[in-house]
């Protein structure tokens, strides 16, 4: 997901919208939409250039204050060619701007980084364009991969359905899918970052996971002997929930990436939803050439702090072999504590934790 894809959903919009340049959108109202085509138009464009100004200056904690205004007595073809300048904009700033900036997106988490602004400017190419292209009485058909990339980029909270575009229509009320209920009510969401002293926890979307798994690097930039195999295995994990449909990106895996070079020496995140006692378990891995750095007790005690800020998380759980004092020893500089006996017995027969593992608890 990029520049590309920007470029690709954009040319897709005004091709399709070409075709009915001579009709009056003022006077149709989009498919499923207050706003007329018009209107509908002008919104696209507005967001591509407001996506590419928040990138490129860095904006945070608000918008950058300006808003687009076409000039009087523009027509169709002049709003066409508006939707494809902005597009070109948010692909350019998409392009140049270095892997790990953030800027202000409202929703979820309050930033997003590159690929998430290339999403969300293809996903408001990709359903508004239907939205016009219903109303004018136009074939519409996004390329399926643009529309996989939304649902993998976006969308990680919704199971995978047959096809890539319905799911992407159903998943935002603008469909059916069949042994799904309607959709009245939704929202993207972009990936949680959580901030440590030295490193920075970037959550990983299931695209960046199937590419993981698989023997890639996910499009982050790893020190040599990267990514470890626990990494792998967290991501592998993680798509079987995805693909289940149970997956929280909140309860992810997060990739561990220093600020200072922008390279990733490890990862961590969690082995699933808090069960219905509050309880949730957090595992991580170093790059052997990160390790004896402090990286794995800021990730942790960083992760257990995020978790436990929740009303629905109440303990944190690690599980570490018998025999890894290192491991040990992170979990007590973490703020973690010996489980007691009776808890550990506990999480052998209630929970299937392996026999050869200890476990160490920290409480909110």
């Amino acid at each position: 997901m990029g520049g590309d894809q920007v470029e690709e959903a954009v040319a897709g919009c005004v091709a399709v919208l070409r075709q009915a340049v001579d009709r009056d959108w003022a006077a149709v109202k989009a498919a499923g939409l207050e706003w007329s085509c018009h209107e509908t138009a002008v919104h696209v464009a507005d967001d591509l250039v407001a996506y590419a100004a928040n990138l490129a200056g860095r904006a945070q904690n608000a918008y950058v204050p300006f808003e687009l205004n076409l000039d009087t007595g523009t027509d169709n073809a002049g709003l066409l060619h508006v939707v494809e300048t902005t597009g070109a904009l948010l692909a350019a700033a998409v392009r140049t701007a270095p892997p790990g900036a953030r800027a202000f997106h409202p929703y979820p988490f309050r930033s997003a980084d590159r690929v998430g602004f290339a999403a969300m400017g293809v996903a408001e190419v990709l359903l508004h364009t239907h939205d016009m292209a219903r109303a004018l009485d136009l074939a519409y058909e996004p390329p399926a991969e643009l529309a996989e990339s939304v649902l993998a980029w976006l969308f990680p909270h919704v199971q995978p359905g047959p096809a890539p575009w319905p799911t992407l229509l159903w998943a935002t009320g603008r469909g059916e899918l069949p042994g799904r209920a309607p959709v009245t009510e939704w929202r993207w969401r972009n990936n949680p970052v959580i901030t440590a002293e030295r490193v920075t926890l970037t959550g990983i979307r299931p695209a960046a996971a199937d590419d993981l798994r698989l023997g890639g690097t996910g499009g982050f930039d790893w020190i040599e002997g990267g990514p470890y195999e626990g990494t792998r295995a967290a991501c592998s994990h993680m798509m079987k929930a995805y693909e289940a449909g149970v997956h929280r990106p909140e309860f992810g895996v997060f990739a561990l990436v220093r600020p200072e070079d922008g390279r990733a020496v490890g990862g961590a995140g969690f082995h699933g939803v808090p069960d219905e006692e509050g309880r949730v378990e957090i595992g991580y891995d170093l790059v052997p050439g990160a390790r004896g750095n402090g990286y794995a007790t800021e990730a942790v005690r960083a992760l257990t702090g995020w978790a436990l800020a929740r009303e629905d998380v109440d303990v944190v759980l690690l599980a570490i072999e018998h025999d890894n004092a290192p491991s040990q020893a992170v979990a007590t500089r973490a703020g973690f504590t010996r489980a007691t006996v009776e808890e550990e017995r506990t999480a052998r027969d209630d929970h299937d934790m392996d026999a050869g593992l200890r476990l160490y608890v920290h409480r909110g």
